[in-house]
């Protein structure tokens, strides 16, 4: 279901047992600063035992000197106690779902291959998007929502400016 603002605290939570306190370091939370998740993309699992089962968020991006529209996925996290289950999958599956029903084309993440090419994810050719600091290569996934999408998009990856209004999506875009 839908994540609501009584749900941050609790995924704070798990996000600091699950990847530490130092994760706002890496350089995807540079595109989550002043930036403002998805509505209707960023989602949570609710478990009677543990509370937030699991969550994940979509972030707009604006890719290049052309703002082409993209989506930063991320953080995924899945609570210990429930690890393994598919929790994540099923997370990554229907917010992947809801994004290219929004009109979106272009995924990109920071993440383990392994994991996320379950769902068609793969490594971005080196040099194509810059992230706006230092990032793995062999950790830097894309998935194209649209056919063609990462043609498009070349260059800085950056949150949308906010005079754009484009925290919604594609569509209706000013």
């Amino acid at each position: 279901e839908n994540t609501t603002t009584s749900d941050a605290p609790l995924i704070e939570a798990l996000l600091d047992v699950s990847f530490g306190i130092d994760r706002r370091l890496k350089t995807s939370y540079r595109l989550r600063e002043g930036n403002a998740p998805v509505e209707g993309l960023s989602l949570v699992v609710r478990d009677d035992k543990v509370g937030v089962a699991g969550s994940v968020s979509f972030w707009p991006l604006a890719i290049g000197t052309e703002g082409t529209a993209g989506l930063l996925l991320g953080p995924l996290v899945v609570s210990p106690e429930r690890q393994n289950l598919g929790v994540g999958l099923a997370l990554m599956k229907e917010g992947l779902r809801r994004a290219k029903e929004a009109g979106y084309g272009l995924v990109i993440l920071v993440g383990d291959v392994p994991y996320y090419a379950r769902v068609g994810f793969q490594k971005l050719p080196l040099g194509q998007l810059i992230m706006p600091g230092p990032v793995n290569p062999e950790r830097f996934l894309f998935l194209e929502l649209a056919e063609g999408a990462l043609s498009k998009a070349k260059g800085l990856v950056l949150p949308p400016p906010p005079v754009c209004g484009n925290i919604n999506g594609p569509r209706g875009s000013t």
